[in-house]
């Protein structure tokens, strides 16, 4: 009789202790993953460190790209990096957001499951492959959409903002059917039983309800389109030094540009590595680039974690 109340006394401290061993592999798995992150910001820094030391942080804010002549103005290809950003997310947000309502509140259970690993998928293809659908099919296309503005092919801003549109589509349904779905059922049958109808329910009970979730989809899906590399060089044309009269304009979104990360993913690399302020300066933007979507994962991430608990 004691030896079984020691076996299961032994037993419930084992089990006791399980929750610590699995809490203390977890703080050193994220321990790690934050020292990795802080690394890389260290080791960005002090690459881009003779830049800074020979330019100022506002040598890096000009309108004038030229290795040759020591000008490292980043500014259009700050520009062409939003410009193409804001033109996907602007495309992406409605249908994104509207086949997620479809597919969390119109769908049935089996046929939603199907669609989300579709969806799923879309988002696991290479980048590379979005890139070359899009020079196959995307940019004749907008060279005769954009023929009022004469531009000189459809290697354009607004090329790459519709090709980014298409990649960061399934991102935003799939975390935007996750934000929708964590939304109590409780919810829904309450609102019905007050008289309203699915879609007034949709509308009025579960969407705002779902509103963190949703913008949370939309910040990490804007986050992917400024880090996105291959698929944006292979159709802005990468022509340096675009920057516009008008910033408001449209007319420049059917020219040629660049973005920090066609720069970055460019033959210059290269170049640059021997001369300590060319190299420099490419690490600044990449310095940059990295700060920026971090600010908005962590962003993404904070707001999610307002959403409404599963009930």
């Amino acid at each position: 009789m004691k030896l079984a109340a020691h076996r299961s006394a032994a037993g419930a401290e084992r089990r006791g202790r399980r929750p610590d061993v699995l809490r203390l592999a977890a703080f050193g798995f994220s321990a790690i993953a934050i020292a990795a992150f802080v690394g890389l910001v260290a080791v960005f820094a002090v690459e881009a460190w003779p830049f800074f030391r020979a330019q100022g942080i506002s040598g890096l804010f000009g309108i004038r790209w030229s290795f040759r002549s020591g000008r490292f103005g980043a500014l259009p290809m700050i520009y062409g990096s939003l410009a193409v950003s804001l033109i996907s997310v602007a495309l992406a947000a409605p249908i994104g957001l509207g086949a997620a309502v479809f597919l969390s509140e119109v769908l049935p259970r089996r046929a939603r499951i199907a669609a989300k690993v579709g969806v799923e998928l879309l988002a696991g293809i290479p980048s590379v492959v979005y890139g070359l659908l899009g020079v196959l099919l995307l940019r004749d296309a907008v060279a005769r959409l954009l023929r009022p503005f004469d531009p000189i092919s459809g290697d354009t801003l607004a090329t790459g903002g519709l090709l980014l549109a298409a990649m960061i589509l399934p991102t935003v349904v799939s975390l935007g059917d996750d934000a929708l779905a964590a939304i109590p059922s409780s919810q829904r049958r309450a609102a019905r039983a007050l008289g309203l109808g699915k879609a007034e329910t949709i509308l009025r009970v579960v969407v705002p309800a779902a509103l963190p979730g949703l913008g949370s989809a939309l910040l990490l899906g804007l986050g992917r389109a400024l880090g996105e590399t291959i698929a944006v060089f292979l159709v802005i044309g990468r022509q340096d030094n675009q920057w516009p009269e008008r910033l408001m304009a449209l007319e420049p979104l059917a020219r040629a540009g660049q973005t920090v990360t066609s720069k970055l993913g460019g033959s210059e690399t290269f170049l640059a590595y021997g001369d300590p302020i060319h190299w420099g300066a490419l690490l600044a933007l990449g310095l940059l680039l990295l700060a920026v979507v971090a600010v908005l994962s962590f962003a993404g991430s904070w707001v999610s974690l307002r959403r409404v608990p599963r009930g």
